[in-house]
């Protein structure tokens, strides 16, 4: 029992520590974030961008050899394009139509800068994160790369007052007549942009290309560690029919792991809270693949078959991109099974289901605070009976500490007879020793996997509860709610018997203040359902102690 009771502890402890380091991972302070793409950021960027696409050209060439003509970088450089609506900033190069910043503008950095958006791409090299799209063709063949130079009509766009959509036109004109015209599509209220590949063949002979669309990233400072309680997952994934959501982190990707034929699908780069995902027309075929390039940063995109567009005649290559946050109900009616970017690990199982009852509470009474702690309630009624069996074996063996020191005297330190006597003592008064154990097993993993629908759910992002908590994905500034979690743990200690061996007592008596100094780095609604659960336990806990030690008395 004293072994089992001294697992439990160093479990406990073990996990919080976990929880708290991907804590650390995942709340740095982030880097400030710029609202504009300087133009000395761009001529900087435009020097790491790749001449020739990582694909394979029609001909099967390798990249290196594929016979593209693309425009000489130092003979022409692309101006940047501005769009903004109402959720959205985006920066268009039009070296290429490439989209090379990206601004949420519903989702501020934090609450204390409510006016510098979040980036969640840029040519910035700490940050570099940028989406590429272009046509190839094949040998000899001149065709717009994302190298290629577009013109546009306007420097700056918006999505008016009374308007629900926005066109913007980016223009390619070859020497061989043909025109294409790069086509994005923006909507009110959404973060989704469908981006069209307008191909019009003016000469005289058919013209042969595939499209290809690619997001382009470099490796975050931290790199990502692996492990069961791992911090937010920063890489590529992609979802088929056929072998489902996959993850690809960095080296995965360098080394070229997704390459495959699908017909529907998308992939996307992810991060915590937020992804970029190219998503192609769900019934036409693509070729998944990702490339490492010399400059350090790593692509995963997707390539069409070879199309031959007949002279006088068009053909309009589409797909949709989405950058903005891991929105579940919204990611699952975009594609199927892009919401499961909203990744819970191993324990999805349990997670899903948890956000969904939380997601509908919160629905009624709009606040994530009040939310937590209904949610906490349920969690709790859940398990009445198992804690109740657990705290009544628990005051059981309270009564019994009396007796089991007075074994502790008798025997001293023949720990072998003293076991027996304690079983035997068990045995006799009818307690199971491992009956205040079993339940905290149990309850573990559902705590895990609250921890995770926490840590991943976007929508606790920037939510208030009540008065000082303005933020319930951040610590709790003031060390309030982690001061009354230490107060509550202690107390629940001292309702639990004390264990036979001085060292595990005094471990015990110490794993409030570590858990309250742990604590105060977790974000405070995780705190807010621990405080929740230890106020709920311990007047579960009070009430059956009362009872029993009522019983005994009267016996």
């Amino acid at each position: 029992m004293d072994n089992i009771r001294l697992f439990l502890i160093m479990a406990l402890a073990y996990t919080g520590y976990l929880l708290w380091q991907a804590w650390q991972d995942d709340y740095a302070t982030p880097v400030p974030q710029a609202q504009t793409v300087q133009q000395s950021t761009v001529d900087k960027a435009d020097q790491s961008v790749p001449q020739v696409p990582e694909v394979a050209a029609i001909d099967g060439a390798t990249p290196q050899t594929s016979g593209m003509k693309a425009a000489d970088p130092a003979a022409a450089s692309g101006k940047i394009v501005t769009i903004t609506t109402d959720t959205l900033k985006v920066s268009i190069d039009t070296r290429g139509g490439s989209i090379v910043e990206t601004l949420l503008l519903k989702y501020p950095v934090s609450i204390k800068q409510p006016d510098v958006k979040y980036r969640l791409m840029s040519r910035s090299p700490e940050d570099f994160f940028i989406a590429q799209s272009g046509l190839l063709g094949g040998e000899g063949v001149e065709a717009p790369n994302h190298e290629a130079v577009f013109t546009a009509t306007q420097n700056a766009y918006t999505l008016g007052e009374g308007k629900d959509e926005l066109n913007v036109d980016l223009v390619w004109t070859g020497s061989n007549g043909v025109k294409v015209t790069k086509r994005y599509h923006f909507v009110r209220g959404s973060h989704k942009v469908d981006l069209e590949n307008i191909v019009e063949n003016g000469s005289s002979a058919p013209w042969q290309v595939r499209e290809y669309r690619q997001l382009q990233r470099g490796e975050p400072a931290k790199k990502n560690r692996k492990g069961m309680m791992s911090r937010a997952f920063v890489g590529g994934v992609a979802w088929d029919p056929e072998d489902k959501y996959q993850k690809y982190d960095f080296d995965d990707l360098k080394a070229g792991k997704l390459n495959k034929e699908v017909t529907g699908g998308w992939i996307a780069m992810i991060q915590h809270y937020f992804l970029a995902a190219e998503i192609p027309p769900k019934t036409e075929p693509r070729h998944f693949y990702s490339k490492g390039l010399a400059n350090g940063h790593y692509v995963i995109g997707e390539y069409t078959p070879a199309v031959s567009v007949a002279p006088g005649s068009r053909h309009v290559f589409q797909g949709a991109i989405y950058m903005g946050p891991k929105d579940q109900d919204t990611l699952e009616s975009i594609a199927e099974g892009l919401e499961l970017v909203v990744d819970y690990g191993w324990l999805t199982l349990l997670a899903k289901p948890m956000y969904q009852i939380l997601s509908w509470i919160n629905s009624v009474v709009g606040n994530w605070g009040w939310t937590i702690i209904i949610f906490t309630i349920l969690i709790k009624a859940v398990f009445f009976k198992l804690s109740e069996a657990s705290y009544r074996s628990m005051a059981k063996m309270r009564n019994l500490t009396p007796r089991i020191q007075a074994l502790k005297d008798r025997y001293g330190d023949d720990k072998q007879r003293m076991q027996a006597a304690m079983m035997e003592i068990y045995k006799k008064e009818k307690i199971n020793p491992l009956g205040g154990c079993l339940p905290m097993l149990i309850q573990m993993p559902f705590f895990i996997a609250l921890y995770w629908v926490l840590m991943e759910s976007v929508e606790l992002r920037q939510a208030p509860w009540i008065l000082w908590i303005k933020d319930l994905s951040i610590m709790d500034p003031y060390y309030v709610l982690p001061v009354i979690m230490g107060i509550s743990m202690f107390i629940q200690q001292k309702l639990n018997p004390a264990p036979p061996d001085p060292m595990q007592a005094k471990l015990m008596m110490a794993l409030p203040f570590v858990f309250t100094i742990m604590f105060a780095f977790f974000p405070s609604g995780l705190v807010l359902y621990w405080v929740m659960n230890n106020i709920l336990s311990i007047a579960q806990q009070w009430v059956i102690t009362k009872r029993i030690e009522e019983q005994a008395k009267a016996a």
